[in-house]
């Protein structure tokens, strides 16, 4: 078979750089070595950044279709501490993270490629990775370039001999789906902030909280680290006994729906390409599991990959365009690897009392609306701004010929954006296929731009208050 990518992984991060393929007119293939898609929650929610980016394709409002309103929305949190993180100083339309499970995103994605035809091919383990000058091939099937998305025990970053340099996990942990026959008082029956839920008791840490239709989502583990490794199936008796030592002999485990292992391993990746062949996700970098990061990076790596490798494969990418994607992707995950580590410290119940010293100061300089500010745009992604470009694009609302929009509506098709606040036409001239020009009126702070170049992924890449001519910006990223 061939194609002209070849996906390895379908999880949120493989999924969601096949749609973004498939938007920009390249035939993809997806791999997946399990047969079936899992139902485990994993990650509960998205931050305030990815539901901005899943707006820029018109996925959002899908996804939540159906899905049960947040009544009393909260906030983030930081190492669980007890102040809710406030993305408002952001401008965003999404200023609390947007609870949807992990497993949701995946099958409405996963519908999404094989309603248009692509293949997802499932129960097909890759077990053979060569690559020359010209292509790529893993197993039978042969395409232009790879991208591994294929988890934190990446198949083909094995085969490939990459290094995954960082430090090994030191504790084992669980995290499960479950439903309970029978409850003590201090099992928490409403949802709230997150630093409600951690709780210690018989020499275990654990942290539940309700889902929706009466499912509960666990995290536990033995406060002195010790536990079975990743590949030890998880049993009812360890989660059952867990429940009982935290929350009393009342709690009772009715069903373990699914359920699986981490540690707090912190990697990763040198180099996100390898030639023709190129890493996202979790095959790029892990981490400790804390405050859906994992999920949020994965799916804006796919986002940043996504048009600029289509861009190299249609032949028209300018030069070092597919390299930017390691250069700004890669100091994102660095970063939320070492925070994730800091939250780790703090969030520690076998530590003495000299880290909740340090808990309390974090809480007071949280409470600080600058502190707090700056906390929520690093957790939320909303802060992010690479090198020589403009900050993310504000979901202005706009009226335009066509009447009322707001800004998302205008990059569902993953092109770039050419957007005229003051009424001149300009257009894009060579680039008109690659970049859609919009005229549009808003009453919003614009921060004195008449007009906007913005990317695929919903970054400005011009404005007209820079110095440099919008010519010399449309061949910078669209050639």
């Amino acid at each position: 078979m061939r194609t002209q990518v070849i996906v390895v992984g379908a999880g949120p991060t493989g999924l969601m750089l096949a749609h973004e393929l498939t938007l920009a007119g390249i035939s993809v293939v997806v791999l997946e070595k399990q047969r079936e898609r899992g139902t485990q929650s994993r990650a509960g929610g998205l931050q305030p950044r990815t539901a901005e980016v899943l707006d820029l394709r018109g996925l959002l409002d899908p996804l939540l279709d159906g899905a049960q309103p947040h009544e009393d929305p909260v906030g983030g949190h930081f190492a669980m501490l007890p102040v809710e993180l406030d993305c408002r100083p952001w401008n965003t339309r999404h200023p609390h993270p947007v609870r949807l499970p992990q497993a949701r995103l995946e099958a409405h994605l996963e519908r999404l490629l094989t309603s248009r035809g692509v293949p997802v091919l499932r129960g097909h383990a890759v077990s053979d990775v060569e690559q020359d000058e010209h292509g790529v091939r893993a197993g039978n099937i042969h395409g232009s370039y790879l991208v591994a998305c294929d988890g934190a025990h990446s198949t083909v970053r094995s085969l490939l001999g990459v290094d995954f340099p960082g430090r090994a996990g030191r504790m084992s942990a669980v995290a499960a789906d479950l439903t309970l026959a029978s409850v003590s008082e201090a099992v928490p029956t409403t949802r709230g902030h997150f630093s409600r839920y951690p709780r210690t008791a018989g020499g275990f840490f654990s942290i539940l909280h309700p889902l929706d239709d009466g499912l509960y989502r666990m995290l536990f583990g033995k406060l002195s680290g010790d536990g079975p490794g990743r590949e030890a199936p998880v049993t009812a008796g360890e989660v059952g006994e867990a429940l009982r030592a935290v929350y009393g002999p009342k709690t009772e485990l009715a069903e373990l729906r699914a359920a699986s292992r981490f540690s707090d391993a912190a990697r990763q990746v040198e180099r996100y390409r390898e030639n023709r062949v190129l890493f996202a996700g979790d095959a790029a970098h892990i981490h400790m599991p804390i405050g859906g990061q994992g999920v949020n990076l994965g799916v804006q790596d796919a986002v940043n990959l996504g048009w600029k490798l289509a861009a190299t494969v249609h032949g028209w990418a300018p030069a070092g365009l597919l390299d930017s994607y390691h250069d700004e992707r890669h100091p994102v995950a660095a970063r939320v690897l070492r925070h994730t580590r800091a939250q780790e410290v703090l969030m520690n119940p076998a530590l003495d009392e000299d880290a909740g010293a340090v808990r309390d100061l974090m809480t007071e300089l949280l409470r600080l609306p600058g502190t707090n500010a700056h906390v929520s745009g690093m957790m939320s992604g909303l802060d992010l701004r690479y090198p020589g470009l403009g900050p993310r694009l504000i979901d202005y609302h706009l009226t335009t010929e066509d009447g009322p929009a707001r800004a998302s509506d205008l990059m569902h098709t993953g092109q770039g954006l050419l957007l005229s606040l003051d009424g001149k036409e300009r257009r894009p001239g060579s680039h008109c296929d690659r970049v859609r020009h919009v005229t549009a009126e808003t009453d919003e702070d614009t921060q004195g731009a008449d007009a906007l170049l913005v990317r695929p992924d919903g970054y400005v890449a011009w404005s007209s208050t820079d110095a440099e001519p919008l010519e010399r910006a449309l061949a910078r990223w669209f050639g």
